[in-house]
């Protein structure tokens, strides 16, 4: 018997063009189109899920689709879309740990360490962090370097900066951030 395939759809958002990809467990790719990157992510995936990808849409396309266009229109801080998110254990907790971290707000790679109980493994996490395939949702652009600096985005540091611009923008009502 075949697996069912992964459904791959590409969209438009405010920072370019974005890929999610779904199974049918729910989102396992949600980034944007950045060709070198992709090809690698959607490798990986079909790898690890024993899956082909192909063009297409279902509920779980659509209804992440949806949600981003609200974040991008500031009406939206947290994600209901259903995630299927293959990884390690250490992974898995590093992605969990992503998701406490409030709209519109930052932590370090050493405080989301610290977080975990591991302080001595911050490469560790910026390793999980760089790991994570769904942009936005799973919120690592809200890790930053201890310095404050903005460091270790797939989506490139120009996007990294735009997100959380607009995240203080929609949550404290400062000024508009300025697309790139």
């Amino acid at each position: 018997m075949t697996p069912p395939a992964l459904l791959l759809h590409r969209f438009h958002s405010p920072l370019g063009p974005m890929f999610v990809c779904t199974s049918e467990q729910g989102v396992c790719l949600l980034e944007f189109a950045v060709s070198q990157r992709n090809e690698r992510e959607f490798a990986d995936l079909q790898r690890l899920l024993g899956c082909r990808i192909v063009a297409g849409e279902n509920d779980h396309t659509r209804q992440a689709e949806r949600e981003i266009g609200e974040y991008f229109a500031g009406s939206r801080q947290r994600f209901d879309v259903a995630l299927h998110l293959p990884g390690t254990a250490f992974q898995q907790q590093v992605w969990q740990a992503l998701q406490t971290i409030p709209y519109g707000d930052t932590v370090s790679y050493q405080q989301q360490a610290d977080r975990l109980g591991n302080p001595a493994a911050i490469r560790a996490v910026a390793g999980a962090n760089g790991a994570n395939r769904v942009s936005i949702i799973m919120p690592c652009h809200r890790v930053i370097g201890k310095d404050g600096s903005l460091t270790g985005y797939g989506g490139g540091l120009q996007r990294k900066a735009w997100l959380l611009q607009h995240e203080q923008r929609v949550r404290f009502g400062d000024a508009q951030p300025q697309l790139f």
